[in-house]
């Protein structure tokens, strides 16, 4: 492999962490409303201008986070996303926002 390949297979990882990170950090109770470049950074184990430098600004940051809960099937994100009248949430299917106001019922 030839060195930008390297360089950009490990952005890439960084950046797959960091998502994780924040998926983990919205999917918790409150989480979505807690989200901040901080809070991930911390669960993600690095600075928080990477973030800004991989995702842009927060808005755009939140909406790979639902876009990537939508695709995983997260219905504690979209619950959440949901109960903030965010737009994007609003984009998942029936049957996943369905489940998702069923787990904000519980």
């Amino acid at each position: 492999m030839k060195r930008t390949e390297l360089d950009r297979n490990k952005v890439e990882a960084s950046k797959q962490k960091i998502l994780a990170a924040a998926l983990k950090v919205a999917a918790s109770p409150g989480g979505w409303s807690k989200l901040t470049r901080e809070s991930v950074a911390r669960e993600a184990e690095c600075a928080d201008a990477l973030i800004s430098r991989y995702f842009g600004t927060m808005v755009t940051f939140r909406r790979t986070i639902l876009r990537a809960a939508i695709k995983g099937r997260i219905p504690s994100i979209i619950a959440q996303g949901l109960a903030a009248g965010d737009t994007y949430a609003k984009k998942a299917d029936a049957d996943l926002k369905t489940e998702a106001l069923q787990y904000l019922a519980k």
